[in-house]
């Protein structure tokens, strides 16, 4: 290897710098193209609707309006929800879960209020329909959870969120998204575990960071 200079290692790496950029600036130049995205957040690992909240607060600090339905997490008392109550204005939160199934033991039950939670979301999506929309993100936290145990019919969303308003941003959230939702949508992340403190350290769920 031969030895550089501290000078010409910078004007190396100034060159290389000016080619990534001159690549970059190539690669965005035809990107000109604005759509609403259907988001689906899914995967074994934790942080899937932490991300999702992510994009709610970055909406918000953009002047956005977000609407919100919580599928499963209906009774838990999170630190999002109280934070996003000091936004009244831009964001309306539907918390319209009973928990999860183990702790309801009732499917009928558990069926029930996803098909309410689900109705709820029509409802916000069919009002973005018009010019004066009231909202431009919604997000359905946990509708995973409901489709993986068929509490509500998969080809009924898929169809509605294909339909949705042009420019209106959906996000989805849960483990185990449906390779039908995610064939329909624009941007998929799945969160990967690698190592968790409940499995590894019997650490319970912790304020602030699981809720």
């Amino acid at each position: 290897m031969t030895d550089l200079n501290e000078e010409e290692i910078n004007a190396r790496a100034n060159e290389k710098a000016k080619k990534r950029k001159a690549a970059r600036e190539k690669m965005l130049a035809d990107k000109t193209r604005e759509k609403g995205l259907l988001i689906v957040h899914t995967g074994k690992g934790k942080g899937k609707s932490t991300a999702a909240f992510g994009l709610v607060f970055r909406a918000l600090g953009n002047g956005m309006k977000v609407g919100i339905v919580q599928f499963v997490k209906g009774k838990w008392e999170t630190g999002e929800r109280h934070a996003l109550e000091k936004f009244a204005d831009q964001v309306t939160i539907k918390a319209m879960g009973e928990g999860f199934t183990w702790d309801t033991q009732d499917r009928a039950r558990d069926i029930a209020a996803a098909r309410g939670a689900w109705d709820m979301a029509k409802q916000m999506i069919d009002a973005c329909r018009g010019e004066d929309r009231p909202y431009d993100m919604i997000l359905l936290d946990e509708l995973n959870i409901v489709l993986r145990y068929d509490y509500l019919p998969l080809e009924e969303v898929v169809e509605f969120l294909n339909g949705r308003p042009e420019m209106l941003h959906v996000i989805v959230t849960g483990r185990n998204a449906k390779q039908e939702l995610i064939d329909a949508a624009d941007l998929v992340t799945e969160m990967t575990q690698v190592k968790h403190p409940f499995r590894e350290q019997n650490v319970k769920a912790q304020l602030g960071i699981e809720f």
